[in-house]
């Protein structure tokens, strides 16, 4: 049974503080409870950092809390058929059954798939890495090629560190120029700001400038001062004649980074043939606005270039992310006030003298199949099925699946669909029993999140503003449920020949490594500090909380758990500050702006200035009300506006024979769907729009709400084929479909 220590029970009527964990802007909620049940829930207006906004989403706390399809008990697979089962059962057939796989097949015999959700706990922080380490697998999958992981390869390769993420500075700055971002209905993403959409208005306000390039007339384009209405998939196009004319007409300023930068001239000749007159086609726009841009750019007394899904999905995305801050370079607005920051979290490592370091390198090891490069210690989502399917050793035989549900969200559900099916054992961790997690042998079910504690280790990373919140448990842990932390740690015991070891084991282990490496290094706080006078040091109930007051007291404000206790609306650590050349972790100690791979992959981009476009193009979408497939299945996010319809251009309408509200066929490279039209002026003539997450309609799962109003699964247009190269992420965005009438 569970043993991890509850919160004590609230008082009939009360309320409780929890930071939001259901988009990137992490904003702070105040919950109303009637006893353990969430009744209500309201922006926290004392939050150091989100000041009382709250969206929809959060809004819908109380009944994401308390989704009646949410699984309560493992499940396990017995006689073809998911049965209800006890922890301990469920544990025991893991064990039983992964060790013996292993011996026989080695530790590349088992896959790791990590979706998008685990940033938003403590436990997706905290413990795939420790897992990973215990399966000695490189087999690791997750949703970061399905979206964010040419800014990873970007800055890898520009900084040294994959980590090392700028955001712009949005309270500061006074020119935004933004990129395939919406983040008036997503909220922000690598770049966590609470009211996005406030600060935005108030950038206008104080007389900045927004420009919007964004194929589609979003809400966001709908504010800003300029909307470039751009071809899908030309981003890396437009910003090369972007930096083009920065060099045309001796426009560029590094200021205080010139003497941390090298590269400028070798990034002066490599975009020697992206003139604007170039670009202009094959982005789609003339070549007096991409002009027109580059100038507003420069002339800003501060300025910030940010992009985000529709540059990074894109089969240039990784060229795109690295020219975005190619830009932020050139008009010395890298790292600094007002323009694009690096953020330093509570529990980043202490800043260390600046020097050479290691460096980043792509493709240290490749799939089996494809031969894909590896990217930050992953491979591609969209070659999990072909690792499953595809004969021969090596081929993956168990898969552990972390709040993940690729056959909606990788390239060709069905096929990974198929292959999930042929496993020799599932392992999935996860609340729904979903069009992924149903093919598991054993579904491991976390709690609500009002029973879980919270600290957000990845997204205060990406935040505009320095500050570290800490969310207790919001009502206790429900009887015969299992903190998400000790149903990771247990995982972890099962997998590693350790089953039956109490899950506190895990926990002081990894407190153990942290210690001695610690006290090893000059650099540290704790340098030559006892360990075990240390480690009766660390305050907390659980292995978690002690987990991270040691990586507070390792971090760069000399902070403890207990300070972020006694200030229950959060630590204000202040406005970014200016961190280079500190953070840098190349080989030369510098900002290296041509790497390598980048200069390797830019005849494929020129090559993109000659080639014929697509006469219709599929770009995704996002909803206020929705995150990925995680929030179909809440009555209250379900609707409105949030509604899987294809968005067709009038004039592409009339041109097709469509008409709004009637069906129509789509078909790309991996197949066809019927879906429902809407004809729109939101999006430009030869490109249409579809979002994703979509796709509830397979047997066997237990997804009433979802089920109801399924919508098509938008990847299942893809067939995996179209990849970035250097980063591996799937081309979710800027793809050839044709389009029919259904009658």
């Amino acid at each position: 049974m569970p043993s991890t220590p509850t919160a004590p029970a609230p008082s009939e009527a009360s309320t409780a503080l929890r930071i939001c964990p259901l988009c990137e802007a992490t904003c702070g909620l105040t919950l109303t409870l009637d006893g353990v049940k969430v009744t209500g829930a309201r922006g926290d207006r004392d939050d150091v950092f989100s000041q009382g906004f709250i969206c929809p989403k959060g809004a819908a706390f109380g009944e994401v809390d308390a989704d009646p399809d949410r699984l309560r008990t493992p499940l396990v697979r017995v006689d073809g058929a998911l049965r209800e089962a006890t922890w301990d059962e469920a544990f025991d057939a893991i064990a039983a059954r992964i060790r013996p796989l292993i011996e026989e097949y080695g530790p590349q015999a088992v896959g790791v798939a990590l979706g998008n959700p685990n940033v938003h706990t403590m436990a997706g922080a905290l413990y795939p890495p420790l897992l990973l380490g215990a399966l000695r697998t490189r087999n690791l999958f997750t949703a970061s090629t399905l979206d964010q992981m040419p800014k990873h390869v970007s800055s890898g390769l520009l900084f040294g560190d994959p980590l090392a993420i700028p955001v712009p500075d949005l309270d500061r700055t006074d020119h935004l120029l933004m990129l395939g971002a919406n983040p008036l209905d997503s909220n922000g993403s690598l770049c966590t700001a609470p009211d996005f959409p406030g600060r935005l208005r108030a950038l206008r306000r104080r007389g900045g400038t927004l420009t919007v390039v964004d194929p589609r007339r979003t809400r966001t384009a709908r504010l800003a001062d300029r909307h470039v209405a751009i071809r899908p998939g030309a981003d890396a196009l437009l910003l090369a004649a972007l930096v083009h004319t920065l060099f045309a007409e001796d426009l560029t300023d590094l200021g205080r980074l010139a003497e941390h930068v090298e590269g400028v001239d070798d990034v002066r000749a490599a975009v020697r043939d992206f003139t604007p007159e170039a670009v202009a086609a094959a982005c789609d726009l003339d070549a007096d606005t991409i002009r027109a841009v580059a100038r507003e750019l420069a002339a800003a007394p501060t300025a910030a270039v940010y992009g985000r899904m529709g540059s990074s999905t894109v089969a240039h995305g990784t060229l795109a992310n690295w020219l975005v801050d190619v830009l932020n370079v050139l008009t010395g607005n890298l790292d600094r006030p007002g323009g694009a920051l690096f953020p330093l979290s509570a529990t980043a490592p202490a800043p260390r003298p600046a020097g050479p370091g290691k460096g980043f390198a792509l493709g240290r090891w490749s799939s089996r199949v494809s031969g894909h490069p590896e990217a930050k210690g992953e491979l591609p989502m969209a070659a999990l099925a072909e690792e499953i399917d595809t004969p021969g050793e090596g081929r993956i035989r168990a898969l552990i699946a972390i709040a993940a549900n690729p056959v909606l969200s990788a390239p060709d559900g069905d096929r990974l669909d198929r292959a999930l099916g042929s496993l020799d054992l599932m392992v999935s961790v996860d609340p729904y029993l979903n069009e992924t997690s149903r093919h598991a042998d054993v579904v491991l079910p976390p709690p609500p999140p009002s029973q879980s504690a919270h600290f957000d280790f990845a997204f205060n990373a990406f935040a505009v503003r320095n500050q570290a919140r800490y969310s207790p448990p919001a009502v206790p842990l429900e009887e015969g449920r299992m903190d998400e932390c000790e149903i990771h740690a247990r995982l972890i015991l099962a997998v590693s020949g350790m089953h039956g070891a109490p899950p506190e084991a895990v926990d002081e282990l990894a407190v153990e490594r942290t210690l001695a490496k610690a006290v090893a290094d000059p650099h540290s706080p704790l340098f030559e500090a006892d360990p075990k006078t240390q480690a009766r040091l660390l305050w907390g109930r659980t292995g978690p909380e002690r987990r991270l007051d040691l990586m507070l007291r390792l971090g760069p404000y000399d902070l403890i758990l207990e300070d972020l206790k006694q200030a229950p609306h959060g630590y204000d650590l202040g406005p970014l500050r200016p961190r280079l050349p500190q953070l840098l972790k190349t080989r030369s100690g510098r900002v290296e702006l041509l790497p390598a791979p980048i200069a390797a992959d830019l005849p494929r981009l020129r090559r993109a200035l000659t080639e014929p476009p697509a006469p219709l193009v599929l770009v995704g979408r996002r909803h206020l009300r929705s995150n990925n497939s995680w929030l179909h299945n809440v009555p209250a996010l379900n609707g409105g506006s949030n509604r899987c319809t294809l968005q067709v251009h009038p004039e592409d309408a009339t041109r097709l024979g469509l008409d709004d509200g009637k069906p129509a066929r789509i078909t790309g490279d991996g197949g066809s769907l019927e879906v429902p039209v809407e004809v729109t002026e939101a999006v430009r003539q030869g490109v249409v729009s579809l979002p994703h997450g979509w796709g509830h309609d397979r047997p066997g799962t237990r997804l009433g709400v979802a089920e109801a109003r399924p919508g098509v699964n938008v990847n299942q247009l893809l067939d995996g084929s179209r990849l970035d190269p250097l980063s591996g992420t799937a081309v979710l965005n800027g793809f050839p479909v044709e389009l029919t009438p259904l009658t």
